[in-house]
């Protein structure tokens, strides 16, 4: 009876724990929904703010071609946008591979990690600015952004000029991208219409540009901290749904064997009863 009643135990404590694991998959599930809506609004003003800067820079291309340092000059930063939480496979494993690709070659970049998970793998990396807090669900990306506005505008009032990369993952290619912020509007689309006449803007070109510049950092940062997000919980979902298959198998082979303990019990008793009627039977000559 006690191996049973301990079999019993360990079965009411897997399906406690299968219980926790299939929540969390659902929240994956609800915030991946959510995402989404945000996710195609929020490229669809990226993608307004290309072609506008397209059709201004085909008539001033002179204003984004600023006098720049020598490359050995530059400081180059690589922004990794990782996850804030666990249980999401080798999500930030494949951040830091692709990173490891960069290693050795004639200038390593520096680096900003965002989430927290995976600021704790790069703690000790040498060429590491600082660790910044993520975005867990969709209502914590607006801290996040500002996090990342504030430090790269802090690293844009240094003495060196700056070049920033983001390595993010995307769910629509299912790997690890390499996206370039700054210098800005480095892959702009093709125009789709083709434009004869120059746009009516009523600032300056230099001036509009700036403020264009500001206006898409901030809109792409958005989008790309919205598409690792979307990645990370399509891993999450990926990542637990495995641990359910997992804990569902181990229930099942509990289940079998507290049958089978069940049915020793059973047969125990039986021999008990059987040996207890035997013995009560009168011999003969009594």
């Amino acid at each position: 009876m006690s191996r049973r009643r301990e079999l019993m135990h360990q079965q009411k404590k897997l399906g406690e724990a299968r219980e926790i694991v299939s929540a969390m998959k659902s929240l994956a599930f609800m915030e991946s929904r959510r995402l989404a809506r945000f996710l195609a609004v929020q490229r669809q003003v990226v993608r307004t703010m290309e072609n506008a800067a397209a059709d201004f820079l085909k008539f001033h291309p002179g204003y984004l071609e600023q006098p720049r340092s020598e490359a050995s000059a530059q400081r180059q930063i690589f922004l990794l946008l990782g996850s804030e939480r666990g249980f999401c496979g080798n999500f930030n494993e494949s951040l830091l591979e692709a990173l490891d690709e960069r290693e050795g070659h004639p200038q390593t970049p520096d680096v900003i990690a965002c989430g927290q998970k995976l600021y704790s793998r790069l703690e000790e990396h040498p060429r590491l600015i600082t660790g910044l807090a993520g975005a867990a669900v969709l209502d914590e990306v607006p801290a996040a952004l500002n996090g990342l506005v504030e430090t790269l505008t802090e690293l844009q009032r240094g003495d060196r000029e700056i070049t920033v990369s983001a390595l993010f993952h995307d769910p629509e290619q299912d790997q690890v991208v390499t996206r370039e912020l700054l210098p800005p509007f480095q892959k702009l689309p093709e125009a789709q219409v083709p434009v004869s006449h120059p746009p009516q803007i009523n600032l300056a070109p230099r001036e509009f540009l700036l403020a264009l510049v500001d206006q898409y950092l901030f809109a792409a940062l958005h989008e790309m901290l919205y598409v690792s997000l979307m990645a990370e919980n399509q891993q999450r979902m990926q990542h637990l749904e495995g641990a359910v298959r997992y804990l569902d198998q181990n229930l099942d082979d509990l289940q079998r064997r507290g049958n089978q303990l069940r049915q020793e019990e059973i047969t125990e008793e039986i021999e008990v009863i059987l040996l207890s009627a035997k013995s009560l039977v009168p011999r003969r000559g009594e």
